[in-house]
Protein backbone atom coordinates (compact mmCIF):
# COMPACT_ATOMS: atom_id res chain seq x y z
CA UNK A 1 0.00 0.00 0.00
CA UNK A 2 1.04 3.62 -0.38
CA UNK A 3 2.16 5.35 2.78
CA UNK A 4 -0.58 7.10 4.75
CA UNK A 5 1.27 10.39 4.26
CA UNK A 6 1.17 10.09 0.47
CA UNK A 7 -2.45 8.93 0.39
CA UNK A 8 -3.52 11.79 2.65
CA UNK A 9 -2.32 14.24 0.01
CA UNK A 10 -4.36 12.71 -2.79
CA UNK A 11 -8.05 12.84 -3.45
CA UNK A 12 -9.97 9.62 -4.14
CA UNK A 13 -10.55 10.80 -7.71
CA UNK A 14 -6.83 11.41 -8.27
CA UNK A 15 -5.92 8.00 -6.80
CA UNK A 16 -8.34 6.24 -9.16
CA UNK A 17 -6.94 8.24 -12.10
CA UNK A 18 -3.27 7.50 -11.40
CA UNK A 19 -3.25 4.07 -9.79
CA UNK A 20 -4.67 0.60 -10.40
CA UNK A 21 -5.87 -1.97 -7.89
CA UNK A 22 -3.61 -4.99 -7.36
CA UNK A 23 -5.13 -8.38 -6.45
CA UNK A 24 -3.53 -11.71 -5.54
CA UNK A 25 -5.03 -14.81 -7.13
CA UNK A 26 -4.56 -18.17 -5.41
CA UNK A 27 -4.58 -21.61 -7.01
CA UNK A 28 -7.93 -22.50 -8.55
CA UNK A 29 -9.69 -24.62 -11.15
CA UNK A 30 -12.09 -23.77 -13.96
CA UNK A 31 -14.17 -26.79 -15.02
CA UNK A 32 -15.88 -27.65 -18.29
CA UNK A 33 -19.36 -29.19 -18.38
CA UNK A 34 -18.25 -32.76 -19.01
CA UNK A 35 -15.72 -32.68 -16.17
CA UNK A 36 -18.31 -31.24 -13.76
CA UNK A 37 -20.60 -34.14 -14.69
CA UNK A 38 -17.86 -36.69 -14.05
CA UNK A 39 -16.70 -35.16 -10.76
CA UNK A 40 -20.06 -34.28 -9.20
CA UNK A 41 -22.76 -36.07 -11.20
CA UNK A 42 -24.65 -35.60 -14.46
CA UNK A 43 -26.28 -32.17 -14.71
CA UNK A 44 -24.71 -30.95 -11.48
CA UNK A 45 -24.77 -27.16 -11.02
CA UNK A 46 -21.89 -25.42 -9.27
CA UNK A 47 -22.88 -23.63 -6.05
CA UNK A 48 -22.15 -19.90 -6.18
CA UNK A 49 -21.12 -18.50 -2.80
CA UNK A 50 -19.21 -15.26 -3.48
CA UNK A 51 -18.68 -12.92 -6.41
CA UNK A 52 -15.16 -12.03 -7.49
CA UNK A 53 -14.03 -8.56 -8.54
CA UNK A 54 -14.30 -9.43 -12.23
CA UNK A 55 -17.96 -9.22 -13.32
CA UNK A 56 -19.61 -12.61 -13.80
CA UNK A 57 -16.84 -14.56 -12.07
CA UNK A 58 -17.49 -16.23 -8.72
CA UNK A 59 -16.19 -18.59 -6.05
CA UNK A 60 -17.99 -21.92 -5.79
CA UNK A 61 -18.67 -23.96 -2.68
CA UNK A 62 -17.18 -27.04 -4.35
CA UNK A 63 -13.56 -28.01 -3.71
CA UNK A 64 -11.38 -30.60 -5.37
CA UNK A 65 -7.93 -32.17 -4.98
CA UNK A 66 -5.24 -31.83 -7.63
CA UNK A 67 -2.68 -34.64 -7.94
CA UNK A 68 0.56 -34.74 -9.87
CA UNK A 69 3.50 -37.17 -10.01
CA UNK A 70 4.93 -36.03 -6.66
CA UNK A 71 1.97 -35.05 -4.53
CA UNK A 72 -1.55 -33.79 -3.97
CA UNK A 73 -2.94 -30.38 -3.10
CA UNK A 74 -6.32 -30.63 -1.41
CA UNK A 75 -9.18 -28.17 -1.03
CA UNK A 76 -8.53 -26.33 -4.31
CA UNK A 77 -11.24 -23.79 -5.03
CA UNK A 78 -13.47 -24.10 -8.09
CA UNK A 79 -14.36 -20.87 -9.87
CA UNK A 80 -17.45 -20.32 -11.98
CA UNK A 81 -18.99 -20.12 -14.42
CA UNK A 82 -18.11 -23.32 -16.26
CA UNK A 83 -15.61 -23.05 -19.09
CA UNK A 84 -15.32 -24.66 -22.51
CA UNK A 85 -12.14 -26.38 -21.33
CA UNK A 86 -10.91 -27.30 -17.88
CA UNK A 87 -7.99 -25.19 -16.67
CA UNK A 88 -5.93 -25.48 -13.48
CA UNK A 89 -4.04 -22.36 -12.39
CA UNK A 90 -1.22 -22.91 -9.91
CA UNK A 91 1.91 -21.10 -8.73
CA UNK A 92 5.43 -22.32 -9.44
CA UNK A 93 5.69 -23.35 -5.78
CA UNK A 94 2.55 -25.46 -6.21
CA UNK A 95 4.14 -27.02 -9.27
CA UNK A 96 7.13 -28.17 -7.20
CA UNK A 97 4.79 -29.80 -4.66
CA UNK A 98 2.81 -31.53 -7.41
CA UNK A 99 5.79 -32.47 -9.56
CA UNK A 100 4.29 -30.60 -12.50
CA UNK A 101 6.36 -28.17 -14.56
CA UNK A 102 3.55 -25.87 -15.65
CA UNK A 103 4.32 -23.24 -18.30
CA UNK A 104 3.53 -19.55 -17.86
CA UNK A 105 0.53 -18.87 -20.05
CA UNK A 106 -2.38 -16.51 -20.47
CA UNK A 107 -5.71 -17.92 -19.37
CA UNK A 108 -7.20 -20.16 -22.06
CA UNK A 109 -3.87 -20.95 -23.71
CA UNK A 110 -3.63 -24.57 -22.60
CA UNK A 111 -2.39 -26.30 -25.77
CA UNK A 112 0.63 -28.51 -25.02
CA UNK A 113 0.39 -28.00 -21.24
CA UNK A 114 0.67 -30.73 -18.59
CA UNK A 115 -2.32 -32.56 -17.17
CA UNK A 116 -3.24 -33.72 -13.67
CA UNK A 117 -5.71 -35.84 -11.76
CA UNK A 118 -8.73 -34.05 -10.25
CA UNK A 119 -10.67 -35.63 -7.41
CA UNK A 120 -13.93 -34.84 -5.66
CA UNK A 121 -15.58 -36.79 -2.87
CA UNK A 122 -17.48 -38.70 -5.54
CA UNK A 123 -15.06 -39.32 -8.37
CA UNK A 124 -11.68 -38.73 -9.99
CA UNK A 125 -10.68 -37.84 -13.53
CA UNK A 126 -7.36 -37.35 -15.26
CA UNK A 127 -7.02 -34.57 -17.80
CA UNK A 128 -4.17 -34.63 -20.32
CA UNK A 129 -3.65 -30.85 -20.45
CA UNK A 130 -4.75 -27.66 -18.73
CA UNK A 131 -2.25 -26.92 -15.93
CA UNK A 132 -0.69 -23.45 -16.18
CA UNK A 133 0.99 -20.74 -14.16
CA UNK A 134 -1.03 -17.65 -15.05
CA UNK A 135 0.99 -14.93 -16.73
CA UNK A 136 0.78 -11.78 -14.65
CA UNK A 137 -1.76 -9.47 -16.25
CA UNK A 138 -3.97 -6.43 -15.90
CA UNK A 139 -7.67 -6.53 -16.70
CA UNK A 140 -8.73 -3.27 -18.31
CA UNK A 141 -12.09 -1.81 -19.16
CA UNK A 142 -11.82 -0.08 -22.57
CA UNK A 143 -12.36 3.34 -20.97
CA UNK A 144 -9.37 2.81 -18.70
CA UNK A 145 -7.31 1.31 -21.53
CA UNK A 146 -7.90 4.50 -23.52
CA UNK A 147 -7.02 6.66 -20.51
CA UNK A 148 -3.76 4.79 -19.96
CA UNK A 149 -3.17 4.57 -23.76
CA UNK A 150 -2.92 0.77 -23.71
CA UNK A 151 -3.85 -1.80 -26.34
CA UNK A 152 -5.08 -5.36 -25.84
CA UNK A 153 -2.12 -7.77 -25.38
CA UNK A 154 0.35 -4.92 -24.93
CA UNK A 155 3.19 -5.80 -22.54
CA UNK A 156 3.84 -3.28 -19.78
CA UNK A 157 5.41 -2.86 -16.35
CA UNK A 158 3.58 -2.29 -13.08
CA UNK A 159 5.19 -0.75 -10.01
CA UNK A 160 3.50 -1.81 -6.79
CA UNK A 161 3.77 0.13 -3.55
CA UNK A 162 4.18 -1.46 -0.12
CA UNK A 163 6.71 -2.65 2.41
CA UNK A 164 8.55 -4.49 -0.41
CA UNK A 165 7.69 -2.28 -3.38
CA UNK A 166 8.94 -3.56 -6.71
CA UNK A 167 8.37 -3.42 -10.45
CA UNK A 168 6.69 -6.33 -12.23
CA UNK A 169 7.85 -6.68 -15.83
CA UNK A 170 6.12 -8.64 -18.62
CA UNK A 171 2.58 -7.76 -17.52
CA UNK A 172 0.09 -8.40 -20.32
CA UNK A 173 -2.78 -5.93 -20.80
CA UNK A 174 -6.13 -7.61 -21.43
CA UNK A 175 -8.86 -5.25 -22.60
CA UNK A 176 -12.53 -6.19 -22.56
CA UNK A 177 -15.78 -4.30 -22.01
CA UNK A 178 -16.75 -6.86 -19.35
CA UNK A 179 -13.60 -6.31 -17.28
CA UNK A 180 -13.12 -4.26 -14.14
CA UNK A 181 -9.65 -2.71 -14.13
CA UNK A 182 -7.25 -4.53 -11.78
CA UNK A 183 -3.85 -6.21 -11.79
CA UNK A 184 -3.69 -9.96 -11.07
CA UNK A 185 -0.60 -11.64 -9.62
CA UNK A 186 -0.26 -15.11 -8.09
CA UNK A 187 0.67 -15.90 -4.49
CA UNK A 188 4.38 -16.38 -5.24
CA UNK A 189 4.46 -12.88 -6.72
CA UNK A 190 2.29 -11.55 -3.90
CA UNK A 191 4.75 -12.85 -1.30
CA UNK A 192 7.60 -11.26 -3.24
CA UNK A 193 6.07 -7.78 -2.98
CA UNK A 194 4.65 -8.09 0.54
CA UNK A 195 1.10 -7.99 -0.76
CA UNK A 196 -1.60 -6.48 1.41
CA UNK A 197 -5.28 -5.93 0.73
CA UNK A 198 -6.01 -2.75 -1.24
CA UNK A 199 -2.47 -2.59 -2.60
CA UNK A 200 -2.06 -0.11 -5.46
CA UNK A 201 0.18 -0.05 -8.49
CA UNK A 202 1.12 2.38 -11.21
CA UNK A 203 1.52 1.59 -14.91
CA UNK A 204 4.96 2.08 -16.46
CA UNK A 205 5.11 1.92 -20.25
Amino acid sequence: MLSEKIVAGLTEQLISHLFVQVEASGRHVHLCRSDIDQLFGAGYQLTRIRDLSQPGQYVCEERISVTGPKGTIKNVVVLGPERKETQIEISMTDGLALGIKAPIRQSGQIHNTPGATLSSEKSSITINQGVIVAKRHIHLHPDDAARFQLQDNEIIKIKVFGDRSLIFDEVVARVNKNFKTSVHIDYDEANGCGFKKDMLGIILK
